[in-house]
C-alpha cells in the first residue's frame, strides 16, 4: 500500500534544484518521494543528462521522476531574476555545480539567504571544506582515492563498484542533512547551508575497514582475497551451472545447515563446533560444501535454503529485478513513462512509513513542461510570462 499525497511527511515543502548528473538529482529524488514539490531549473534546451547514452542512459529517468521542469537562461538577467524569485519562496535549494558557480550567478547561499532567512541550501560537492575542495571529482575519482576501489578489486586491480554508489549515497547524506536542518528550523526559525561530498561519503563507507585496522593492527585486504570472518560465506555453483551465495554466520546456523542437508557427521564433529574452528578448517570444509551444493539445481537449492533460515541469495542481474516476485508483491517498483513514450517500472524509495510505501513512482517531465505553471505560481501575469518567453529568458 502507498500513501496518498496528503499523508506524505514533506507535503508543502518547496524545493528548487540546480542539478545535473546523479548526486544532486538524487537529493531531490528522495525529497519528492516524501512529498516535497521539487522544481528543476534546467538550461534552455534541457539538462544534458537527458541525452546521456551507455552507462548514463538511466541517470535521468531514475533520479528525476515526479519533478517539475522549468527552463531558464541564467545568463539572461530576466531568466536569472526568475531563478531568484523561485529561491525567495523556496524552503530548500539543492545544487551540485562546481564550487563558486552559483556564487558568481548571485545564487549562492549568502545572497539567497539574505532575502530568505528560512532557506536551507544544500551543496553537493566532490569534497567538503578543506585542501581538496576546489578539485573536480566524480564518483569514480573518489572511489579510487578513498579506498573503495582498492577494496572491491583483486590486489593491484582497483575496481569501481558496479553502480553509482557514491553519487547516490552522497545524495542520501544530503537529504539527511536537509531533513535535520528542517527540524532545527522548527526551533530556530532560520535556515542554514548544508552539504555532503563524494570523497567524505567514500571514506565513511570504508570506515569499517579503517576500524578493522585500528582494532587488529592489520590493514584490510581487498574483498576478493580477504580473510572472511566465517568459514562458509561464498558463492557456490549448482548442478545446472547457476550460482547461489550462502552464508553460515553463527554456530546455530551451522547446526541448522547440517540438519537440513543431512550432514549429521559434520554437525557432530567437535572440530567444527565453533565458528573459529570452522574458519581454521575452511580449506577442508569449503570443498565438501561445494560438492554438496553441486548435487542440486539452482531451484532445488533455493527451495531447500528457503526452509532453513540460512542467509542465501541466487546471483541476480539488474534486469532480473523487473520480474522479481517480492518487488512485484510489495510495490517496490513504480511505473514511469520513458522519454520515447514506453512505460516501464523503476525502484521507488526503499522505505516504509506507518506500514506504507510513501510513493508509487512518478512521471518524467518534458523539457520545460512546467515553465508556465511555475511562473503563474510565482504570481506572474500573462503579459510578463509572454515577455519572458519572447525574450527566451524562459523556455
Amino acid at each position: 500500500m502507498t500513501s496518498t499525497a496528503q499523508d506524505l511527511p514533506l507535503q508543502g515543502i518547496q524545493v528548487v534544484e540546480f542539478t545535473h548528473m546523479v548526486m544532486g538529482p538524487a537529493v531531490g529524488a528522495i525529497l519528492v518521494e516524501l512529498g516535497a514539490e521539487v522544481v528543476r531549473v534546467e538550461p534552455v534546451g534541457g539538462d544534458s543528462t537527458r541525452e546521456l547514452r551507455g552507462s548514463g542512459a538511466g541517470y535521468f529517468p531514475m533520479y528525476n521522476r515526479s519533478k517539475k521542469s522549468i527552463c531558464l537562461d541564467l545568463k539572461n538577467p530576466q531568466g536569472l531574476a526568475v531563478a531568484k524569485d523561485l529561491c525567495r519562496r523556496a524552503d530548500v535549494v539543492v545544487e551540485n555545480f562546481r564550487t563558486g558557480t552559483m556564487d558568481k550567478l548571485g545564487l549562492g547561499y549568502a545572497a539567497l539567504s539574505a532575502d530568505n532567512p528560512r532557506l536551507i541550501y544544500c551543496s553537493e560537492k566532490g569534497f567538503l571544506s578543506g585542501p581538496y575542495e576546489h578539485r573536480t571529482a566524480l564518483d569514480e575519482v573518489t572511489q579510487m582515492m578513498g579506498g573503495l576501489a582498492y577494496m572491491t578489486g583483486p590486489p593491484g586491480r582497483p575496481l569501481r563498484a558496479g553502480t553509482s554508489v557514491i553519487d547516490v549515497t552522497g545524495g542520501m547524506f544530503g537529504a539527511i542533512a536537509i531533513l535535520a536542518a528542517i527540524e532545527q528550523r522548527h526551533r530556530t526559525g532560520r535556515g542554514q547551508k548544508v552539504g555532503s561530498a563524494l570523497f567524505e561519503t567514500t571514506v565513511y563507507l570504508v570506515g569499517q575497514h579503517m576500524a578493522q585496522m585500528a582494532v587488529t593492527g592489520q590493514a584490510a585486504k581487498p574483498m576478493p582475497v580477504r580473510i572472511s570472518a566465517w568459514a562458509i560465506y561464498d558463492v557456490f555453483e549448482t548442478g545446472d551451472g547457476e550460482q547461489v551465495f550462502v552464508g553460515i554466520v553463527s554456530d546455530g546456523l551451522w547446526q541448522k545447515f547440517c540438519e537440513s542437508f543431512g550432514q549429521a557427521a559434520l554437525g557432530a564433529d567437535p572440530n567444527y563446533r565453533t565458528n573459529a574452528q570452522r574458519v581454521a578448517a575452511r580449506d577442508v570444509l569449503l570443498p565438501k560444501v561445494r560438492e554438496l551444493f553441486k548435487g542440486f539445481s539452482k531451484a532445488e537449492l533455493v527451495a531447500r535454503l528457503e526452509r532453513t533460515g540460512l542467509p542465501f541469495a541466487p546471483i541476480g542481474k539488474p534486469e532480473d529485478m523487473f520480474d522479481d516476485p517480492h518487488l512485484a508483491a510489495s510495490g517496490g517498483l513504480g511505473e514511469v513513462t520513458l522519454p520515447d513514450g514506453r512505460r516501464s517500472k523503476l525502484p521507488i524509495l526503499p522505505i516504509e512509513m506507518d506500514g506504507r510505501r510513501p510513493s508509487a513512482g512518478g512521471q518524467l517531465a518534458k523539457v520545460g513542461e512546467h515553465s508556465v505553471e511555475v511562473l503563474r505560481a510565482l504570481g506572474y501575469d500573462q503579459a510578463r510570462i509572454d515577455a519572458l518567453l519572447q525574450d527566451k529568458a524562459v523556455a
